[in-house]
């Protein structure tokens, strides 16, 4: 069996091989000697030591100690600003996004306590599409939920969307933007992240941006398929059908101009005329809905909306009702004052006032 010093060992040698174990041990606040003994198993790391290590090396201390990686360990993946004229990415935002993604992986820590295993994800967006269903991208965040078990979050607070695995639970996280086009977007590139396994540590920017790539590839392969695309005769399509298009696809003018370039080399003209307004000006103009009903404003208002999967709100009006959990992180949730909350809470028994007196000796 592995032991713990041997882990730190094996740590050092890849996240810092040419750095002296004297250097090490001194930013640790351990003597060479102690440290040298520690890592032959000569004697036992204290936790505090580890701790430091840890921190110091960028390690995982549940896996320092067991050998098994922490399964409540948050690691994400981001959607990236990506700038088409300098070919860089960036999210501007982390540092600020970062305390709400804790309050997202609290509320799972809380409501989950006992790591979950999920099954395997279709391993292509052809086979992911077949999962989710027909016409998928109307219901986009209740089909992943409900047929592959990908959770679906939509906060205030957050500048670009993300993707998460805590405690074995898939998640997603989008910031409310009141774009449904934005959204479709980022829930396939996060899924992509989900399905390609892009949640490491430590990946260097070369290595982020092949994950942010493939991604995008991905989100582009499952909301406009080349088969799809090589079916349309564009030279002859018009303004109607190309409204058709973008609302059945769920992307904006913009995604399907870019898409039809990388995969035709050439841009419709129409396609590009149209990739010069905003996606709400075709649709306005040329698409009707065959219900009557305003369905760009519903799907605009939806993408305004809170979104907190409903099993994990079930977990937590359990936790509470039980008393495991307090009011807090269910109101943060939701969006609400936790004074206004009305969940069950357990019941407080009735005390006798003389029998409180007696027992007192009053």
């Amino acid at each position: 069996m592995r032991s713990i010093g041997s882990r730190v060992l094996e740590h050092i040698r890849e996240s810092c091989p040419t750095v002296p174990h004297r250097v090490i041990a001194a930013q640790v606040e351990m003597t060479p000697d102690a440290f040298s003994r520690a890592l032959n198993d000569k004697r036992a790391f204290s936790s505090i030591e580890l701790a430091r290590l840890a921190d110091h090396l960028g390690a995982d201390v549940h896996w320092l100690i067991t050998g098994e990686p922490d399964p409540h360990r948050l690691v994400v993946a981001a959607r990236h600003d990506f700038d088409h004229q300098t070919g860089q990415r960036a999210v501007p935002g982390r540092e600020a996004d970062d305390e709400v993604l804790q309050s997202i992986a609290l509320a799972y820590r809380q409501a989950y306590p006992d790591p979950c295993h999920q099954p395997d994800l279709p391993d292509s967006p052809a086979k992911i599409a077949v999962a989710l269903g027909e016409d998928f991208v109307r219901p986009f965040a209740a089909r992943l939920e409900g047929h592959l078990g990908v959770d679906v979050v939509r906060v205030t607070g957050l500048s670009t969307a993300y993707s998460f695995t805590i405690g074995g639970h898939r998640v997603i996280a989008l910031p409310i933007t009141g774009n449904w086009f934005r959204d479709n977007w980022s829930l396939a590139h996060e899924l992509g992240h989900h399905v390609l396994g892009h949640h490491d540590q430590g990946l260097s920017n070369a290595e982020w941006d092949g994950h942010e790539a493939a991604a995008n590839a991905f989100a582009a392969d499952l909301l406009l398929p080349r088969e799809t695309l090589a079916a349309v005769d564009w030279e002859a399509v018009g303004a109607g059908e190309l409204a058709e298009m973008v609302w059945r696809c769920g992307v904006s003018t913009d995604a399907l101009a870019r898409r039809l370039k990388a995969v035709n080399s050439y841009v419709p003209d129409l396609v590009r005329e149209w990739a010069g307004y905003a996606t709400q000006r075709l649709l306005r103009r040329h698409w009707v809905s065959e219900s009557g009903v305003d369905e760009i404003t519903l799907r605009m208002d939806e993408a305004t909306q809170r979104r907190i999967p409903l099993a994990l709100q079930h977990a937590h009006i359990e936790a509470i009702a039980a008393g495991r959990l307090g009011k807090g992180t269910l109101a943060w949730l939701l969006g609400v004052d936790p004074e206004a909350l009305e969940v069950d809470t357990p019941s407080v028994p009735e005390v006798d006032v003389d029998d409180l007196a007696e027992a007192l000796g009053l």
